[in-house]
């Protein structure tokens, strides 16, 4: 072994990543793929030996005794090396046994950010919403699942101003839940809140460290994959 080379530790099992609680995206100059904040630290998912499990979710459930209902989740987890990782993101939204002279509302926005290197990661992403009046006539549901998925060549960890700027789109995202705007109009905020973060992310990862020695041609590109899925 050359006496030179240095090692990079190895992380320690059930140790506890940092998660930032944020969210959401758009996309300029990298790649961006897209199918269907107030920086409040909290406890990652696992992490150990190049593995990374991420699950969230926001759900809400409206009925005659709590006829309006909104839950929200904004969650940033970031990784360092990665070969395989599993992240899973749900929203779900449901109204029960309202009337059409006092209908609910129910709605449940999840926001999930992970961010990962490597240069073959396995990765089983999942991305779900589901959203179901039952006997509520005239109730208004809505559920909302994005998924963000940073992949770069290299680690990097995003900076403060991309934080602040998260931060900010979070805050935004807890306002929906006064609003008492039509559901149509706050899906449309919504996805304009996850444009905000594609920007963000995409900014952040352009600034992602190179592998060492490898021409520009040579090293892949970072990217920015987007998953959304609404129901209602």
């Amino acid at each position: 072994m050359n006496p030179t080379q240095r090692h990079r530790p190895r992380p320690r099992p059930g140790h506890a990543r940092r998660a930032v609680r944020l969210g959401l995206l758009a996309t300029v100059g990298l790649t961006v793929l897209a199918t269907a904040a107030t920086a409040q630290a909290a406890a990652a998912p696992d992490f150990a030996h190049g593995v990374a499990v991420a699950d969230d979710s926001a759900n809400a459930l409206a009925n005659p005794g709590h006829r309006t209902q909104f839950r929200d989740s904004f969650t940033v987890h970031q990784y360092g090396d990665l070969y395989a990782a599993a992240v899973r993101n749900q929203a779900q939204a449901q109204s029960w046994a309202c009337s059409a002279d006092s209908p609910c509302r129910s709605v449940a926005l999840s926001f999930q950010i992970v961010t990962m290197a490597g240069p073959d990661i396995r990765l089983n992403a999942r991305n779900v919403s589901h959203a179901a009046n039952h006997d509520c006539a005239g109730c208004q549901t809505l559920a909302g699942a994005w998924q963000f998925i940073v992949s770069t060549p290299e680690p990097f960890t995003l900076s403060a101003t991309a934080q602040r700027q998260l931060a900010d789109v979070h805050r935004e995202l807890d306002a929906l839940g006064r609003s008492a705007a039509p559901i149509t109009t706050v899906q449309q905020q919504a996805n304009a809140l996850a444009a905000q973060v594609t920007a963000i992310l995409t900014d952040a990862a352009a600034s992602a460290p190179r592998t060492p020695g490898m021409g520009a041609l040579a090293v892949p590109a970072p990217t920015v994959t987007v998953h959304r899925m609404l129901a209602g």
